[in-house]
C-alpha cells in the first residue's frame, strides 16, 4: 500500500523545470523571497543602527539619567 503524493508528479515536473531554468540566485528565485532576505534584514539593520546612535547621543549629552 502507498500513499498518495501531496501533489500530481506533473505539477512537481513543472515547478522543476521552472526553477532549473531561472538564472538568479537560489535564494531570490520565489515571488516573495525579495522581502524575506533583502528587506526584512536591511529594516532590522537600520533599526539597530538608530537605535545605537540615539543611545550614544542621549549619553553624550546626560539625556534620560535618572538621579
Amino acid at each position: 500500500m502507498s500513499e498518495t503524493p501531496f501533489r500530481p508528479r506533473e505539477k512537481l515536473m513543472e515547478k522543476q523545470k521552472y526553477f532549473q531554468n531561472i538564472h538568479k540566485h537560489t535564494y531570490l528565485k520565489g515571488p516573495f523571497d525579495k522581502v524575506t532576505s533583502v528587506a526584512i534584514p536591511l529594516a532590522l539593520a537600520s533599526t539597530a543602527v538608530f537605535l545605537i546612535v540615539r543611545g550614544v547621543y542621549n549619553m553624550s549629552h546626560g539625556i534620560g539619567k535618572k538621579e
